[in-house]
């Protein structure tokens, strides 16, 4: 018996040997077909060894990095799994592993492999790097820089961890330094897809669009399927305004890569304005395989507030905010939102603007500024900043200010932060003395800019809406800055100093939660006389019945207001409504209204659905209106001031928020005071009242244009004096403090 199991083991042995002999003469084989790109041959070979011997470590580790390479993520985990197993001491095959981990979101388990691989051997370049992206996907970029660091340090030349490191920087907002990796990466291959791509990613940070663009399609000539850089670039169309290309970019991108998460989210985004099931969707397929995408979870909230689901909305930005505190976009979405939300009132919308300064304001170095001329009567230079020097409904609110500025005692500077240009553009920039294109600026070098003009006083003009540059004001390069006009309900920044308003906006009890001081105005917003408009006749004249009007955006119509708004309507049995917004061109949003009013009794036949037009024919639609209703808890703004100006009364209800008291502040600054009401069945009685009284009405539709015309709030040339003096007052204050 002994002699057979030797006889046996000794067999064995020899088998063993020879299978030995005849892997040693396939690995080479192996290798060479592998440095050959013949991946399909080299695996093949690999399994002719392995069939041998199942535990050749050296042909297990060539198996799965020749796996790796070929996206078969399963083969390579189980093939470098096995080979660290084989030998827990090879740190090549930990490295790898680490790769393959990290390839399937593994991150925590890639991070363990590659420490090992460095621990086990430290020179080992490709672990270095490979565990600094490791660390970037985990949240702890600082560490990351810190190995693509220790990786250029061993291999100097090493273009790969060059470009890594600039990732990881870009991830700590330190955007130029991250340019100079990418530069360095390229200077060493310039041929570097992915550092060509990282420079395009650094460059839309800073604001340098053109760079961007030029970055992109030089990476895409690399590689012209590229799907993360088609998005990007995609993404880029779209900040500028070019959304043809945008939406091709993202075609393109989807068309390689179907659940692309960048190239989903920027068709989500561009089709919110006009199909909002569309972007649900695309949000929802994100979601599904990523359901910490922060961006994901916003625009599904920006789609749900486009619908009017206010609570759902801020929900799906809180989630945002809980999977990326400091992520702007989403407390800037979750701010506006929530002037749409029933009962929020000045505590809550002051209290969310805090911590927006809490969230990233606070963290922003504030600028050290040189000395000034501290004459507190010379000439001004009052620097404007905004996104909406442009055909904006925004920029009709401050237009006036800057056409009817007494150029005498202010030199004005524009910081036009938008691509898009047009005719109204040009207005603006005929009431400048300085115009700056800060479109591709970032945020210090607007700063620098700012500076470097002198300016004195500098004004927000955008508040908490889409473009703003609060940032910029955050680091306060100017002695005084104020906000005014694009927003109207004060930023919640401590480094602003003053916010244009009026005693009805902001009543006195309210003023305390305001991290500015409030300066009364006549109103707080005004706009410029309509354009070349005849009278109309009273529609109810001929019609025999009152014709209500809504010409506000869709999601101002809130769940309250369209209970009073359908309550109003039941008792007047013969009134009709024309609701007019832009959003009504998309079907799903135009059938959801109708809907919700056919719920609440009133049916389709008596509402008018009015989509977008020109301005020119939004104001001509207004012959068909007897009577405007304002929405609430939003209110209208400019479209308070048309209404007005094309002689239609408009019903606003007193709110408890800036947002829900401007109209009533505009209704009351031209003398309406009695179409103001304290409460909803007021605002019902109130319009009841005046319908019943189609001879007043008319009267009153002949006389309002010049009512307003001669208020301080809708004469313009008299509000820019008003507006002016309290840059005056701001000035010698500033000079008594700082003297």
């Amino acid at each position: 018996m002994a002699s057979d199991v030797g006889s046996r083991a000794f067999q064995n042995a020899r088998l063993q040997k020879k299978h030995r002999k005849q892997a040693d003469a396939l690995m080479p084989q192996a290798v060479a077909a592998y440095r050959s790109g013949r991946r399909a041959e080299a695996q093949a070979i690999c399994g002719q060894i392995l069939a041998l011997l199942p535990d050749h470590v050296d042909a297990l580790h060539l198996l799965g990095v020749t796996a790796l390479d070929g996206g078969q993520l399963d083969l390579a985990e189980q093939a470098l799994a096995k080979a660290v197993e084989v030998d827990p001491r090879h740190a090549e095959a930990l490295s790898n592993l680490g790769l393959a981990l990290f390839s399937r979101k593994r991150f925590e388990e890639a991070r363990k492999c590659q420490e090992r691989a460095v621990t086990l051997k430290p020179n080992l370049v490709v672990a270095q790097t490979g565990l600094g992206n490791t660390l970037m996907r985990l949240g702890r970029p600082d560490e990351a820089v810190a190995a693509h660091d220790r990786a250029i340090a061993l291999k100097p030349d090493y273009a790969d961890a060059y470009c890594n490191r600039g990732m990881a920087l870009l991830t700590l907002n330190r955007n130029a330094e991250a340019n100079q990796s990418f530069d360095r990466a390229l200077s060493l291959n310039p041929r570097h897809m992915e550092a060509m791509f990282g420079k395009g990613l650094a460059s839309v940070n800073l604001r340098h669009f053109a760079d961007a663009l030029a970055a992109f399609d030089a990476a895409l000539a690399l590689k012209p399927n590229a799907a993360q850089v088609l998005a990007q670039r995609g993404r880029l169309h779209q900040t500028a305004g070019r959304f043809d290309q945008a939406r091709a970019d993202f075609a393109a991108a989807l068309a390689h890569d179907p659940m692309l998460e960048m190239a989903l989210l920027g068709s989500a985004q561009l089709g919110h304005f006009s199909n909002v099931a569309q972007s649900i969707d695309a949000c929802r397929r994100v979601l599904e395989q990523n359901p910490l995408s922060e961006d994901a979870w916003l625009w599904l909230g920006v789609c749900c507030g486009k619908q009017g689901e206010v609570a759902a909305a801020v929900a799906h930005f809180d989630r945002a905010l809980e999977i990326r505190p400091d992520f702007a976009e989403a407390m800037t979405a979750k701010i506006f939102t929530l002037e749409f939300m029933p009962d929020a009132d000045f505590e809550l919308h002051q209290a969310v603007r805090r911590e927006w300064w809490q969230r990233i304001g606070s963290r922003i170095p504030r600028r050290g500024l040189p000395p000034r001329d501290l004459d507190p009567e010379r000439r001004l230079t009052i620097g404007y900043v905004s996104s909406d020097f442009r055909n904006h409904s925004a920029a009709l609110t401050f237009l006036p200010v800057l056409k009817h500025a007494n150029r005498q005692d202010v030199r004005i500077c524009c910081y036009a932060c938008s691509p898009v240009q047009d005719a109204v553009t040009a207005q603006f920039r005929a009431c400048a003395d300085v115009w700056v294109d800060a479109s591709q600026m970032s945020d210090d070098e607007l700063a620098d800019r700012i500076e470097a003009d002198a300016v004195d006083i500098l004004v927000d003009l955008s508040g908490h809406s889409a473009g703003n540059r609060l940032p910029l004001f955050a680091r306060k390069p100017a002695p005084v800055q104020v906000t005014a006009w694009g927003s109207g309900t004060g930023t919640g920044l401590p480094t602003i100093d003053y916010f244009f308003a009026d005693p009805v906006t902001v009543p006195m009890a309210a003023r305390p939660l305001f991290a500015e001081q409030v300066h009364d105005l006549p109103a707080v917003i005004t706009t410029e006389a309509l354009p070349c408009i005849a009278p109309t006749p009273l529609p109810m004249l001929q019609n025999g019945h009152v014709t209500f009007g809504v010409f506000n955006r869709l999601d101002k119509i809130s769940d309250p207001v369209l209970l009073v708004w359908t309550r109003l309507m039941r008792q007047l049995p013969d009134s009709r409504i024309v609701i007019k917004s832009g959003s009504l061109d998309d079907p799903l949003l135009r059938d959801r209204l109708l809907a919700r009013f056919a719920a609440q009794g009133v049916s389709q036949d008596r509402i008018t659905c009015l989509g977008w037009s020109t301005r020119e024919l939004q104001i001509a639609q207004f012959a068909q209106v007897d009577i405007s209703l304002d929405p609430f808890p939003q209110n209208g703004g400019v479209s308070t001031w048309e209404s007005l100006q094309a002689g239609v009364p408009v019903i606003a209800l007193l709110g408890r928020s800036a947002a829900s008291r401007a109209a009533a502040a505009i209704v009351t600054a031209v003398g309406l005071e009695d179409w103001v009401a304290e409460d909803d069945d007021g605002y019902i009685a109130m319009a009841i009242k005046h319908a019943s009284r189609p001879d007043v009405l008319a009267r009153l539709r002949a006389e309002l244009p010049g009512m307003v015309a001669n208020s301080a709030a809708g004469n313009v040339e008299t509000y820019a004096r008003k507006v002016e003096e309290g840059y005056r007052l701001f000035w010698r204050r500033f000079c008594v403090a700082a003297g």
